[in-house]
């Protein structure tokens, strides 16, 4: 069974057991969170589709941690002025484990 969630302005096709991270959600490690905008759920053998959403479905999740992705450098540069900046990102995510669609 899989479904597709969005959270974050992203969508995310999961299944059951699947870890994954998403931009960062509020919510201590060990807390359930329950997803309710689900656009997609299929057993195998029937499916429903959303218009927007699939009413009455909701997939719940694990967090598992809190963390900060890998940095990201941006460099502006203007030619022939000496102009030179380097900014660095670290993006927050929450990882998290489904466990029930």
């Amino acid at each position: 069974m899989f479904a597709i969630i969005e959270t974050g302005g992203k969508q995310y096709l999961v299944k059951k057991g699947e870890k994954l991270q998403v931009e960062k959600l509020a919510g201590e490690a060990g807390q359930t969170l329950k997803f309710e905008k689900v656009l997609f759920t299929s057993d195998g053998k029937t499916f429903q589709l959303g218009k927007p959403y699939v009413s009455g479905a909701s997939v719940e999740a694990k967090v598992l941690k809190q963390g900060k992705g890998r940095k990201v450098e941006v460099l502006k540069y203007k030619a022939k002025s000496k102009y030179r900046r380097k900014i660095g990102h670290r993006q927050h995510f929450t990882e998290i484990q489904i466990t029930k669609i």
